[in-house]
């Protein structure tokens, strides 16, 4: 009697599992499809894999697990489960494009040899109606195989963990938040290896619930993002409780991608002397330039292109309204590729840049124009060398 009240409450708990999984993807995928990004990709699929993994190990609790659906579980919890969690981990947090390049090929190497060796090997053991452990039926090839995976995944999430902690006392806010998102995904990939090496029969069932819930809660919080407190930039209050987001009420009316005056700095460094001070302060010192520059290539659906271009136009105007530190911002067309569109900005810095993929304007042109977009290439600039005139602005938009 025991042992079939056990039966039932398995097989209702691997049913749970496999509907809260596939509930929890298909709202990630709802999720994404409105701010689309390579990271959210990254857990979308990965969140998939574990359903499918999951999937697979309800008619193993109902029937026993036979050799398809152990190596079906152990592909999606076991392999693509932590590997593309980890993946996405490096690509929301770590910002060096070699890094992320690294990534990917290790990535891409770990996903497809390992999965040659769980699907080709020879299996061995007996089949059960609980989670299979993955040493009871996978000769020693398949098992590090595995352990490559994992160790991948436990570091390539350290890192990143590690590279949101440099930013603590720049950023203090947003490197919390990173952390904490980081946190949520690093239980997630944990409960999913622990499940895979060791099974944990009907504990191993309740870990998996554990993990969707950590996956879903650590995607939902990297899709809120906090704002840096108030702080004093070049003179402008920014990002004021209550106030307008540029901070200056003049810079709403003025051309876009205005050249910012030179003594911006120095008005704010004059500020800490007393108006009846005879002497002049010495000069401010320079600061070396930590401007970003990013070119978007945007490949269109044929037929899509007005549509494209009134919704740029939109965010063209939000961005020059709102966004003082975004310098420029210039949408192109290309009179030989009619299907293709340019974008070029450049941000005063790093901090600029992150705060200009924040705003509801940014989020609104992403969310609109997925429909029309087939292809996106970003280009990462680093200055080395520049000149303009006084009129760029009123030359890029004539009024």
């Amino acid at each position: 009697m025991c042992s079939i009240i056990s039966g039932m409450v398995g097989v209702g708990l691997a049913f749970v599992c496999a509907l809260v999984a596939w509930s929890a993807a298909a709202a990630l995928i709802a999720r994404s499809y409105r701010d689309p990004r390579l990271h959210t990709g990254a857990w979308v699929a990965s969140a998939v894999c574990v359903a499918i993994g999951l999937s697979a190990a309800f008619p193993g609790a109902l029937l026993e697990f036979s050799a398809l659906t152990f190596r079906v579980f152990q592909i999606g919890v076991g392999l693509f489960g932590p590997l593309l969690l980890a993946w996405g981990v490096v690509e929301y947090a770590v910002a060096s494009p070699r890094a992320r390049f690294g990534t990917r090929l290790v990535v891409t190497t770990l996903g497809i040899v390992p999965l040659v060796v769980l699907v080709m090997d020879r299996l061995r053991g007996q089949f059960d109606a609980g989670y299979p452990a993955m040493a009871d039926h996978y000769d020693i090839i398949p098992r590090g195989a595995l352990l490559l995976v994992h160790v991948f995944a436990a570091v390539a999430i350290g890192a990143s963990a590690v590279v949101a902690g440099l930013a603590m006392r720049e950023r203090p806010r947003t490197a919390q938040h990173r952390l904490s998102v980081i946190g949520l995904f690093a239980l997630a990939a944990l409960l999913e290896i622990l499940v895979s090496r060791f099974g944990l029969g009907s504990m191993g069932q309740v870990l998996m619930l554990g993990a969707v819930a950590a996956l879903w809660a650590a995607f939902m919080r990297a899709q809120n993002p906090p704002r840096e407190r108030t702080r004093r930039r070049g003179g402008r209050r920014r990002g004021g409780d209550g106030g307008d987001p540029g901070g200056d009420p003049e810079e709403d009316d003025g051309v876009f991608g205005r050249r910012r005056k030179a003594d911006d700095f120095e008005d704010d460094y004059d500020d800490r002397y007393d108006d009846d001070f005879d002497e002049e302060p010495a000069a401010a010192p320079s600061r070396p330039s930590r401007l970003r520059g990013i070119i978007t290539i945007y490949t269109l659906a044929e037929g899509r292109g007005d549509q494209f271009d009134d919704h740029a136009d939109e965010v063209v105007e939000a961005v020059s309204r709102r966004e003082p530190d975004t310098l420029l911002f210039a949408c192109h067309t290309v009179p030989s590729a009619p299907q293709q569109r340019i974008v070029y900005a450049i941000y005063r810095d790093q901090l600029a840049h992150e705060e200009h993929e924040q705003q509801p304007h940014v989020a609104e042109f992403s969310r609109r124009t997925s429909g029309s977009v087939v292809a996106t290439n970003v280009i990462e600039l680093a200055l080395s060398g520049a000149s303009a005139n006084d009129n760029l602005a009123s030359m890029l938009m004539p009024r």
